[in-house]
């Protein structure tokens, strides 16, 4: 019961991270060239010019890489032989470079700032040149390929020296360290990667794709590129401040290229009169427009015909008077008879 109820706060803890709103940080801590990052690229690039010294002198780095060979891994312990095939592709350019990149373009979203994408993109283009050419320039040919038992194989024509697997996996996963936001987080995400793309490189030596001084030059190779990247965090600040200037410029253009949205105006209507007959038109009067709104007076009904006097009006009531008849009354307009004087 307990443990569910700590499951449960962790995943509401998760997806109120998730739900907050993109907010770009009010410091991003961007590592520098400190002197203590300046020792270990050189001790780094030492390492890296001795293993390259050791191969090409065939000194005993080349007779341990035969030994190693001769011993192949792949059949004393053949039981891992189908994890390790799995295991292999964290060092693969491919896959790596793109759940890498889902990562850091979701960070990138969430922070408003270019910059993770566009450091991982200067480390894979440093990895492409250092590693490409140093592999095209020596020339060395794998264990498969082998021609002289004991040679070291060196400008034969081979893209073998270093491993690029090892070489990227130390690369694409170390970023995360160099990007982390933390210290403790950079601590932990250093070794996580370490350990990883060792991994990754003793399992090429297993499987027989690579010499053992090949792990260990990829390794040297990719921790290089780590290390160097703060000599190109101004230029990748430069590039970041170029493409919101281009996505300004573009979204003010946009703006003023789109036409306003047209409004619909719905029209009024419109009163029509009856048209008069062609006999009519000279004859008739030019009549007003009546106003289609009526008042709120009750209608007035005119009686028919010409209009007539109270008098002549025809009665309503029936004929003659409602009044009962009197002998001493006359009819209305008779003059009545002067009555007698009678004397007292």
């Amino acid at each position: 019961m307990r443990t569910e109820r700590n499951l449960t706060r962790s995943l509401d803890r998760v997806f109120a991270r998730l739900d907050r709103e993109p907010e770009r940080p009010a410091h991003i801590d961007v590592p520098r060239m400190s002197r203590h990052r300046v020792v270990l690229f050189t001790a780094t690039l030492a390492f890296y010019l001795a293993i390259v010294w050791a191969v090409v002198i065939t000194s005993w780095l080349v007779r341990l890489d035969w030994q190693v060979m001769f011993f192949r891994p792949y059949q004393q312990w053949p039981q891992i032989h189908a994890f390790l095939d799995y295991y292999v592709v964290l060092g693969q350019r491919g896959p790596t470079a793109v759940m890498v990149a889902a990562w850091l373009g979701w960070r990138s979203w969430r922070q408003h700032t270019l910059r993770p994408l566009l450091t991982l993109a200067t480390s894979l283009l440093l990895l492409n040149i250092t590693v490409g050419s140093a592999k095209l320039g020596m020339g060395r040919l794998g264990p498969h390929y082998a021609t002289v038992i004991g040679a070291n194989e060196m400008g034969m024509g081979g893209d073998i020296f270093p491993s690029g697997h090892t070489a990227n996996a130390v690369v694409t996963w170390g970023i995360l360290a160099y990007l982390a936001s933390t210290p403790r987080a950079r601590r932990w995400l250093s070794a996580l990667s370490a350990v990883t793309s060792l991994g990754v490189g003793l399992t090429t030596v297993y499987l027989g794709t690579h010499w053992l001084s090949d792990v260990l030059l990829g390794w040297a190779a990719g921790l290089l590129i780590l290390l160097a990247l703060p000599w190109f965090e101004s230029l990748i600040a430069k590039a970041e401040t170029a493409l919101f200037d281009l996505r300004d410029r573009w979204r003010a253009r946009r703006a003023r290229t789109v036409p306003a949205p047209v409004v619909p105006v719905t029209p009024s209507p419109v009163l029509l009169k009856p048209r008069p007959a062609p006999a009519e038109q000279s004859a008739a009067p030019a009549r007003e427009p009546v106003s289609p709104v009526r008042g709120s007076r009750a209608p007035i009904h005119l009686a028919p015909g010409p209009h007539t006097a109270r008098s002549e009006r025809t009665p309503v009531t029936p004929a003659g008077s409602r009044r009962p008849p009197h002998a001493d009354r006359l009819p209305r307009g008779t003059a009545q008879p002067a009555r007698p004087l009678t004397g007292n």
